[in-house]
């Protein structure tokens, strides 16, 4: 199976299945000399965990993260950083009837037709899980953004038809709440419906936003390269994202273009800035120095209890109610996956602009009295 790595010059590479030993991944490309340690990376990992509130799946695990490789000292050696987290609360059983059916919403029928088999225990390689490695790894690369000033808010802005009021936003309330909306009282509404959602065995989706701040103008490429492509075929790559939108978004195409242009102009400073943000930070496939801004729609979560009608592959119409133990809405453990795929496509595209200017490589690399 290709597909599995994502990245050019930080690069990582995924592995293990939700049902399996474990899983990890391989982070080659961070540069040497980066404070690191085991309890930078798990503070990711514990907003991604299962079974921390009735909202999600009751799977218990830890997460625990292991470094094996690519760390001395307490630093990066610039080596491949190997990370595992082992699976501990696994129960297959409770997936053995799904081989014989396709459940409706998930890739059992899509992974048939390509492999001709595949891994029924939770879903394998399409499950979930998957996401903690991607989490493991985007912890490193956001240490490395953090080094220069880059940081993230990301959080829930809507579960089903409940989202947040812009007129309430407390980012201390992400946090604060199982949800992670940065609204209480926006809290309160979509925990209400989740409840209602619960009761008829149902589940939820939601919008997951994320504000990258520091990122310095100019990053990124103006064809096919393009930093918010990047950023889409990031997120893109989650597996229950449904949609991708940045700046305004879809609501840019019901303004004109008097209004939706963002206006320059000098501050007090002689700083260049710009008097709004439609465009969400980026300009041209180019990264304009103001805070990224953009938007994640992720599905209902498909492993539902509710009678469903499918087909076996002995060619019969069935009715099916799944089993096992799911999330209710996977959207506010996906936010820190989100904010790990933004982390992993700045990173990478900010090590790739460092070649980007003569007078960068002269700087680096011209022996001093020349």
């Amino acid at each position: 199976m290709s597909g599995s790595s994502f990245g050019k010059l930080f690069q990582i590479t995924t592995w293990g299945e939700s049902h399996g030993t474990g899983i990890g991944v391989v982070v080659d490309g961070c540069p040497a000399g980066l404070a690191l340690c085991e309890e930078d990376i798990q503070v990711y990992l514990d907003r991604r965990k299962p079974g921390q509130s009735r909202f999600g799946t009751p799977r218990k695990e830890d997460d625990a993260v292991t470094i094996q490789s690519g760390i001395f000292e307490g630093r990066t050696a610039g080596t491949p950083i190997s990370m595992v987290i082992y699976n501990k609360n696994h129960r297959s059983a409770d997936y053995s009837e799904i081989a014989s059916y396709y459940r409706p919403g998930h890739a059992d029928y899509t992974f048939d037709c390509k492999y001709g088999f595949r891994d029924y225990r939770g879903g394998g390689r399409s499950s979930a899980r998957e996401t903690a490695g991607r989490v493991a790894a985007g912890a490193i690369a956001a240490r490395l953004l953090a080094a220069a000033g880059i940081h993230f808010l990301t959080y829930v802005k809507s579960i089903g038809p409940v989202t947040v009021d812009p007129a309430r936003f407390d980012a201390r309330e992400i946090s604060q709440n199982p949800l992670a909306m940065p609204d209480a009282a926006a809290a309160a509404k979509a925990g209400e419906y989740l409840e209602r959602c619960m009761k008829a065995q149902n589940s939820a989706g939601g919008v997951v936003e994320c504000i990258v701040t520091g990122v310095p103008a100019g990053i990124g490429d103006p064809v096919f390269d393009k930093l918010d492509a990047q950023l889409a075929k990031a997120v893109f790559s989650i597996g229950a994202v449904k949609g991708f939108e940045i700046g305004d978004g879809f609501a840019a195409a019901q303004a004109d273009g008097l209004t939706n242009n963002d206006a320059f102009y000098y501050d007090e400073n002689g700083v260049l800035r710009k008097r709004s943000n439609h465009a969400g930070g980026i300009l041209g496939g180019i990264s304009d120095g103001s805070e990224l801004v953009f938007r994640a729609a992720f599905k209902p979560t498909p492993s539902i209890s509710a009678v469903q009608e499918t087909v076996n592959k002995k060619g019969e119409n069935i009715t099916v109610q799944v089993k096992g133990r799911h999330d209710p809405v996977i959207v506010p453990r996906a936010a820190v996956v989100v904010e790990a795929m933004a982390a992993l496509t700045l990173a990478d595209w900010m090590l790739a602009d460092m070649g980007a200017r003569f007078e960068d490589f002269l700087q680096r690399y011209q022996h001093e009295g020349q």
